[in-house]
């Protein structure tokens, strides 16, 4: 098979020289503990998987197909790319593993994706990865390769004696190429608009990643509580002020605050989603800059805002712009304020 080549990297067959590298990120125990073996890993199954891969011609059908990865000029073995064929080729399940040094450089999604773009190109209809359910770092760079949530197979996935469930994420190859050209720009307005029966639709159909959704709820939850929110420590109903999120006029978002009352006298900064089409495109803090203006322009004081901890956290984003955490757990959430 002739190598796939990435803007940086090289996917390229596998080479017994390759085999103490391979055994020693198979070894690692963070990487086997979501993987689909033990720690350690045998120089000698390295050596094993590796002859098996050198009798394929490249992908195949019914058969786990490696590819390494390396940054040329150099030949250093950063982890490996696999696919699994089957349907006569119309389908194919992958997978990522990669050296510790590796990790954080966007080396999984790039290779991840120049393999995924060679299987579409080559007559695969769907590509499918499946992830131990405490691997949010794996699941983001599915998210970010266009992949959706399609379920969780529950207690569906032993490795030794211990089960675990196994969640399934999947693409068709019209999705790949639609996500491949979604907007990635930074538009040109980004606005707040209220929620009306003309955009209710698109707004109660914005989603999140898979992976986003144990820090904000759907959009079902927050209609529930705009029409019943909870009571305020007076028992009263409390206030809430929400609009949906406008770039270059497509509706990609939505916030909500509850507003200040005599127990709560700061603003808080209830719900913040973005559909996992319009992310990382600059408009979170265009639209912090646009709830901070209101804020100031009724006289606030400060605002605040709680966020869950974890992998992929919305806390970082925050801290950026300025708020500081106030010491306090709200329900398990940091608490953070804005001095406005």
């Amino acid at each position: 098979m002739e190598p796939i080549r990435t803007d940086r990297f090289v996917l390229r067959e596998l080479r017994l020289s390759d085999a103490a590298a391979l055994a020693a990120y198979r070894s690692d125990p963070e990487t086997a503990h979501l993987q689909s073996w033990t720690a350690p890993y045998p120089l000698e199954s390295a050596v094993t998987m590796i002859s098996a891969q050198v009798e394929l011609d490249g992908p195949t059908d019914g058969e786990w197909y490696a590819l390494g990865i390396n940054e040329p000029p150099s030949e250093e073995l950063l982890g490996d790319v696999v696919c699994h064929l089957g349907w006569q080729g119309r389908s194919a399940e992958i997978g990522y593993t990669l050296a510790p040094a590796a990790r954080g450089h966007g080396v999984a999604t790039e290779a991840a994706r120049g393999l995924i773009a060679h299987l579409f190109s080559h007559g695969v209809q769907r590509v499918h990865a499946a992830i131990h359910p405490e691997n949010f770092a794996s699941a983001m760079v599915l998210e970010r390769l266009g992949f959706v949530h399609e379920g969780t197979h529950r207690q569906a996935y032993w490795v030794g004696d211990e089960c675990t469930d196994d969640v399934v994420f999947g693409m068709l190859s019209p999705e790949f190429e639609a996500w491949s050209a979604r907007p990635a720009h930074r538009p040109g307005r980004v606005g707040l608009v209220e929620v009306t029966a003309a955009n209710r639709d698109e707004v109660r159909g914005l989603t999140t990643h898979w992976s986003q959704q144990r820090f904000v709820s759907p959009m079902a939850r927050s209609f529930a509580d705009i029409v019943a929110p909870d009571p305020d420590d007076a028992g009263e109903p409390a206030g809430v002020w929400h609009r949906a999120v406008t770039a270059d006029d497509d509706v990609v978002g939505f916030v909500m605050m509850i507003e200040p009352s005599p127990t709560h006298p700061e603003p808080y900064l209830w719900r913040l989603l973005f559909d996992r089409h319009h992310q990382r495109r600059g408009i979170g803090t265009r639209v912090l800059d646009l709830v901070v203006d209101h804020c100031r322009q009724r006289g606030d004081q400060a605002v605040r805002v709680s966020y869950g901890q974890g992998p992929g956290n919305p806390g970082p984003f925050y801290l950026d712009y300025g708020f500081v955490p106030t010491g306090r757990i709200v329900g398990h959430e940091v608490e953070a304020r804005l001095v406005l």
